[in-house]
Parts: structure tokens; sequence; C-alpha cells
């Protein structure tokens, strides 16, 4: 109820009176929607990397090589899903990915790489990967490949799909 200026009550209400606090107080923020250990020996594409996913509202840990992140699971990090790198000193993608697959064999791996050859892609999917992203990659690609992964049960004979943004882009144009 409104107060004149001479102090009498009035019949309107304002509009917060009338429609309840939720309209005029802040969103709740986005919870956090699942936790993706990124696997990448090259410090700005962790980040880049990093970023993008939790501006999607993800939790992210980060791990430099195969070995650390293999570390980082057996020391209890619990991750719903991996982006791997294909192309790192000591441990490569793919043995990395076949040692995740022994400890955690229903842990979601998309292989993230600037390397597309076909016959990787393949070894890669033969060994687990969900989806194969070829770097740079676009924030689009990487939040679909991410979102479809965490939504979507795999069969064991497909991949969630490979994107290779050049390739893409040549078509546009």
């Amino acid at each position: 109820m409104r107060t004149s200026l001479d102090g009498k009550r009035s019949g309107l209400r304002t509009y917060a009176e009338a429609h309840g606090p939720t309209l005029m107080s802040h969103p709740e923020p986005n919870p956090v929607r699942a936790t993706v250990l990124v696997i990448e020996d090259c410090p700005e594409v962790q980040r880049y990397l990093r970023l993008l996913l939790e501006l999607d509202y993800y939790h992210v840990e980060v791990a430099s090589s195969g070995e650390e992140a293999l570390e980082r699971i057996d020391q209890g990090c619990i991750p719903e899903l991996v982006l791997l790198d294909m192309q790192m000193p000591g441990m490569d993608g793919l043995k990395t990915l076949q040692r995740l697959r022994d400890l955690r064999p229903g842990l979601k791996v998309i292989i993230c790489s600037g390397e597309d050859h076909p016959d990787t892609i393949r070894q890669a999917i033969l060994l687990g990967a969900q989806a194969y992203l070829v770097k740079p990659v676009p924030r689009l690609y990487l939040s679909a490949a991410v979102e479809g992964c965490l939504s979507h049960r795999r069969s064991e004979s497909a991949a969630c799909f490979i994107a290779r943004p050049s390739t893409i882009a040549g078509r546009l144009n």
C-alpha cells in the first residue's frame, strides 16, 4: 500500500507488493553442471578450454600430462568427462585414453587435438572416445560435444561426432 504525503494510505500497491519479490529479486546463479578434467600440455590451450567450460557452468580440473591426470584420478578426482589432447610429451593421448579406460571403463572422453589424421581418429574411437574435436575448437563445437556426451548414453560402436572446423568452414565458403 502506498502512503500519500499527508500520511493517508491509498488502495494502490507497488509493483513489488502486487507481484511478489521474485520478479524484483536477482535470479539464482546457475549451478555447476559436471566436473570436466582437461588434459592438455599447452598452458594457453588449457586456459582457453577451461574458460569455455566454465562459461557453460562446468567445474574444471586440469592436468598437464597423461601421467598427472592418472595420478589425480588415483587421488580421488572423479570427472564425469575428460577432454584429452593427443600430442603430449611422455604418455601420449592414445596411451592415456587406454589407461583411463582401464581405471574407469565408463568414463566419457572427448579427444581435442590438432592432429586430424583418419587413422588416429579411428584408433581413438576404437579405444572408446565419444568425440574427436580438431583444434582450434570453437566454443559452439565444444559446448555441443560436451553436452551431447554428458546427456546421452553412448553405444559402444559410435562416437558422438567428429568436428573439423576448417573442413566445415571450407564447405560454407
